[in-house]
């Protein structure tokens, strides 16, 4: 999952506009912009294998990221953080840990048994991964409903259209680009890319969107 986890971000810009895009775009990849840097720091541990089907990440050890107890630790920490930092309503910092714990359940769905569902034992996923026609369909699903939805949003509040479309075209580009190029060796390669990514979409989100709806 990649794209279609910021199918959860545009959805909750619908439901909560209070709340900026951006807050909403780093809330859903907030875990994995963590994992970067530990996997960077050598405290979490990635491998790449290209022999399997789909991604080829093999998650070895992410207790502190990806494990069910970290996930809800991570939603209430960022949305609290967030709600707090720009002065917003109550649900605003609710909705915004939602998005946060919607990326361990996307993660769920496609991640092979890899999410711990305590720190340690069991891991869980069904594996939507080993089979990278149907995962790319329910990845691309996702965000043109989701961006319907905030599409919707923006018609409401009166904003122009242009930034929409050129936004939803950058994360379908993001979306293609591990498909026909090879996914980075090595900690460095796999971390600090995925920071790049995440970091420079938090921007693209931004500039789409750069004031706040409060009403």
């Amino acid at each position: 999952m990649f794209v279609g986890h910021y199918a959860a971000a545009l959805a909750a810009r619908a439901v909560e506009p209070r709340a900026p895009l951006w807050a909403y775009v780093l809330g859903c990849q907030a875990m994995d912009v963590v994992w970067g840097g530990l996997v960077i720091a050598g405290v979490e541990q990635v491998r790449i294998d290209h022999d399997l089907p789909g991604s080829a990440l093999v998650l070895d050890h992410m207790p502190y990221t990806h494990s069910l107890p970290a996930a809800v630790l991570w939603s209430v920490v960022f949305g609290a953080g967030v709600m707090l930092w720009l002065k917003l309503p109550r649900r605003a910092g609710v909705i915004i840990g939602l998005t946060v714990l919607s990326h361990w359940l996307l993660d769920f769905l496609v991640h092979r048994p890899d999410l711990p569902l305590l720190w340690g034992e069991p891991k869980v996923g069904l594996g939507l991964w080993n089979h990278p026609v149907p995962e790319q369909a329910l990845e691309m699903g996702l965000l043109a409903l989701a961006a319907a939805a905030w599409g919707w949003r923006r018609g409401v509040e009166g904003q122009g259209w242009m930034a929409a479309p050129l936004f939803l075209g950058f994360l379908v580009l993001l979306q293609l680009v591990p498909l026909v190029s090879p996914v980075g060796e090595g900690v460095l390669g796999v971390g600090g890319s995925a920071l790049a990514a995440y970091l420079v979409t938090c921007v693209f989100a931004w500039m789409a969107e750069p004031r706040i709806a409060r009403s």
